[in-house]
C-alpha cells in the first residue's frame, strides 16, 4: 500500500479560536471540575470551569494592561505547571501567540528563538530562568517585559488589569479566525538550528478534535467514569501541548505534574488517579524496569519472567484474533494469566495509578515487546506519530485493533502518502502553516499541501504505518552498503543495562556502535550480585540524566561481566538484519549522553553528529588497528572499553 485516507470526523468552525473552549464550558457546565491542582500540601483540589475561566480572563486583561497586544509573541519557559496553561490559554484569549521554551535551554537556545520570533515579553518560571534570559538580554533589543511564575506574576497581572473591561478581552477574542497563528513551537534542531512552527488555532482544532472524537471512549476506564489524565510530559513539546489543548476542548479533567523521577510521578499517579495517560516511550520503560528491579531484589525474578512471557503471549493471541489470524488465548493461557494479573499485573496498573486501561505513547519509538507487555498487563499502549509540524500525531493505533511495533493509521482527517524513495508524505488540517520568516525552508518540505516528513517508513496491507528510519541518518559504509542504525538501535537499547546506542558506519568499512549505560540499572546490576553501590537507587534521575556518577569508575567499565551483558544485547540485535548490516564491534562509554552537554535535544533524541564529534576518539578507535578482542573477519562480536 503506498497510500490511505482516513476522513475526518468533524467539521472546523469558521470562525473563533482556542479559547472558545474554556469561555463555553464555563457558561455550560461551571461547576464542573476541569482541572486538578495540586496545592502546598501535596494534597490534590478541582478547579471548575467557571473558576479557570475567571482567571484566564482576569489574567489576559493584565497581559492587556501591560502591553500585550494581538499577534504580539510571548515566550514562556517553565516546567509543566498549571500556570502555563493559564497563560496559554489568556494569551490566546487576546490573540497573542505563545512562544515554548524548555526550562532546560542553554543561554545561546534561549537568546535564538526569543531573537528569530521577536519575543516582546517573557513569562519564566523562577530565578534561574530569569537570569537565563538576563544573560542575553542585551542582544534582544525586542524583549521589554518579563514575569516570574515564582515570585507571583499571575497575581501581579491579575492586579494591573483590574481596571481593563472584560468586554476588551471578549472583543479580542471574537478578532480570531481559526486560520490565525496560535503559536510558534521550535523544532529540537537535530541537524541544525531549531526552526520556528507556525502554529495555528485551526491546526490545533483540527488534530485535538479529530482526536477527542476518535479515542474519546478510551478516556475512561469504564463507561461513566469522569474522564481524567495527569500530563507530566514537557508543554514546551508539541506532545504536551497537543493534550493540553485536546483535554481542554474534549473536558477532560488535567492535572500537571513537573517533575519525571518515580519519587514525585508515582505517588502523584496513585492521588490523582487518571483514567488515562499519555506518554514517551521512557516514561513506560522505567515503569517496567523499576517492576523487573523489584521483583529481583525480592527475589522473584524468575516469576516475573514468567509474568511477562504470559502477559506478551497473551496480547499477541488477542491481537492475532483481532486481525482474524487466529483464535486467541487457550485455556492454559487464559489460566495463567488470571494467576499473573493478582500477582503482577494488577500492580503495574496501580504504578499508574489503579485506573488506567488505556495509554497513548509518541515522540519516539516503543519496542514491540514493551507493548505488548503492557497490554497483556491490563493497559493497552496505543503508540502514534507525529512531528511538530503536524502539531502531534498523525497516525494512531485504532483501540479496538492496536498492532504493536506500528505507529497506526491516520488519525480522522489525514492522508499518509509513502514517496517513491520511501519517505512518508502527510496531509490534514492539522499540518503546520510554515516555518516562521524562512520561505526556503517551508518550500523544501511543504508542496502542494502535502509534508515531506523527511522519516523512511512503509504502509502495511491493512494501513498501519511503521517508522523505518530518517533519510539523514541513513549511514553508507565505504563497502557501499546502506543502513537505517533505528533498527539496530532500538534493539540494543532494549536490555536494561543499556541507556543509549549510537551505530556508526559511514564512510567506514563495517557498522560499529558506542553505547551508554543506565546507572541505576546498573547499580541495581551491581546490587544483585553482592557489589552495592551506595547512593544510587531506583530511577532517581531526570529524564535527561542525573545519579552518582557511578559510571566513571573505570574498573567498572571494563567489567568482563558487564561487557557480556551487553555483547548479548548487541548478537540479538544482528539478528535482525544481514550480516553485512550488523554491529562487528562496540565501545562502552564511561559518561551518558544529556542535554545539558548538547548530545540529547530536549525530547531526548540523538544529536548524532554532535556525539560523533564528541567522541570521534573513540569512534576512531573502533576502525584503528586491532585492541584487545578487536575486529575479526568471521565478524565476530568484541567489546572495547
Amino acid at each position: 500500500m503506498r497510500e490511505i485516507t482516513v476522513p475526518p470526523l468533524v467539521t472546523m468552525p469558521p470562525v473563533g479560536g482556542l479559547a472558545d473552549s474554556v469561555f463555553d464550558r464555563a457558561a455550560e457546565e461551571p461547576g464542573e471540575a476541569a482541572f486538578g491542582r495540586k496545592g502546598p500540601d501535596g494534597g490534590w483540589r478541582d478547579v471548575t470551569a467557571a473558576a479557570f475561566r475567571d482567571e484566564v480572563l482576569a489574567l489576559a486583561k493584565g497581559l492587556l494592561a501591560e502591553g500585550v497586544r494581538f499577534g504580539d509573541r510571548v515566550a514562556v519557559m517553565s516546567r509543566t505547571r498549571y500556570e502555563w496553561t493559564l497563560f496559554d490559554f489568556a494569551l490566546w484569549s487576546i490573540g497573542a501567540q505563545p512562544v515554548p521554551l524548555y526550562p532546560t535551554a542553554s543561554p545561546d537556545q534561549v537568546c535564538w528563538i526569543l531573537r528569530d520570533a521577536g519575543v516582546t515579553a517573557c513569562v519564566v518560571e523562577h530565578e534561574d530562568h530569569a537570569m537565563t534570559v538576563g544573560s542575553v538580554i542585551d542582544r534582544l533589543p525586542e524583549l521589554t517585559r518579563l514575569w516570574q511564575l515564582d515570585a507571583g506574576a499571575v497575581e501581579e497581572l491579575a492586579a494591573a488589569g483590574a481596571r481593563v473591561g472584560d468586554d476588551v478581552v471578549q472583543r479580542h477574542r471574537m478578532a480570531l479566525t481559526p486560520s490565525t497563528p496560535a503559536t510558534v513551537v521550535y523544532t529540537s534542531g537535530t541537524t541544525g538550528r531549531p526552526k520556528g512552527c507556525v502554529l495555528t488555532h485551526a491546526n490545533f482544532m483540527a488534530e485535538a478534535d479529530n482526536v477527542v472524537r476518535r479515542y474519546e471512549h478510551v478516556f475512561r476506564s469504564r463507561p461513566g467514569d469522569e474522564a481524567a489524565t495527569l500530563l507530566f510530559l514537557p508543554l514546551a513539546h508539541v506532545f504536551g501541548r497537543m493534550v493540553q489543548v485536546a483535554a481542554v476542548r474534549g473536558r477532560v479533567k488535567l492535572g500537571h505534574q513537573p517533575q519525571l523521577t518515580s519519587a514525585a510521578l508515582l505517588p502523584d499517579l496513585r492521588a490523582f488517579r487518571p483514567t488515562f495517560v499519555l506518554a514517551v516511550p521512557y516514561v513506560l520503560e522505567k515503569i517496567f524496569a523499576l517492576a523487573r528491579r523489584t521483583a529481583e531484589a525480592e527475589g522473584r525474578a524468575a516469576p516475573f519472567e514468567r509474568a511477562v512471557d504470559v502477559a506478551v503471549r497473551y496480547a499477541e493471541a488477542v491481537e492475532q484474533r483481532a486481525f482474524g489470524r487466529g483464535a486467541g488465548p487457550g485455556p492454559a493461557l487464559r489460566l495463567r494469566h488470571q494467576v499473573f494479573d493478582r500477582l503482577v499485573y494488577a500492580k503495574v496498573r496501580e504504578a499508574l495509578g489503579g485506573r488506567v486501561r488505556h495509554a497513548m505513547s509518541g515522540g519516539s519509538a516503543m519496542d514491540r515487546r514493551l507493548g505488548l507487555f503492557f497490554a497483556g498487563a491490563g493497559v493497552s499502549v496505543l503508540e502514534g506519530y507525529g512531528l511538530t509540524e503536524t502539531t502531534g500525531a498523525a497516525t494512531a493505533n485504532p483501540p479496538e485493533r492496536p498492532r504493536f511495533g506500528s505507529v497506526g493509521q491516520p488519525v480522522p482527517g489525514t492522508t499518509v502518502r509513502i514517496a517513491g524513495d520511501g519517505e512518508v508524505w502527510l496531509r490534514g488540517g492539522q499540518v503546520f502553516a510554515g516555518y516562521l520568516g524562512d520561505a526556503r525552508a517551508t518550500g523544501a518540505v511543504l508542496q502542494e499541501g502535502w509534508f515531506a516528513t523527511g522519516d523512511l517508513g512503509r504502509l502495511d496491507e491493512d494501513g498501519y504505518l511503521s517508522i523505518t528510519g530518517r533519510k539523514k541518518e541513513i549511514l553508507v559504509t565505504s563497502g557501499g552498503k546502506s543502513l537505517s542504525p533505528v533498527l539496530l538501535e532500538e534493539r540494543v537499547r532494549a536490555h536494561p543495562l543499556v541507556a543509549h546506542c549510537v551505530v556508526v558506519g559511514n564512510d567506514r568499512p563495517y557498522v560499529a556502535a558506542l553505547v551508554t549505560l543506565d546507572e541505576e540499572a546498573v547499580a541495581h546490576w551491581l546490587h544483585m550480585r553482592g557489589r552495592p553501590a551506595p547512593g544510587t537507587g531506583p530511577w532517581t534521575g531526570t529524564a535527561s540524566g542525573g545519579g552518582s556518577g557511578l559510571l566513571q569508575d573505570a574498573e567498572l567499565v571494563r567489567d568482563t561481566d558487564l561487557e557480556a551483558e551487553i555483547r548479548r544485547a548487541v548478537v540479538a540485535a544482528n539478528t535482525l538484519v544481514s550480516q553485512a548490516e550488523s554491529i562487528r564491534t562496540f565501545r562502552i562509554l564511561k559518561a551518558r549522553f544529556t542535554e545539558e552537554d548538547g548530545l540529547l535535544t530536549p525530547s531526548l533524541k540523538l544529536r548524532r553528529k554532535a556525539i560523533e564529534v564528541a567522541y570521534a576518539r573513540e569512534v576512531d578507535a573502533l576502525y584503528g588497528g586491532q585492541p584487545r578482542g578487536g575486529f575479526r573477519g568471521d565478524g565476530g562480536i568484541t567489546g572495547m572499553r
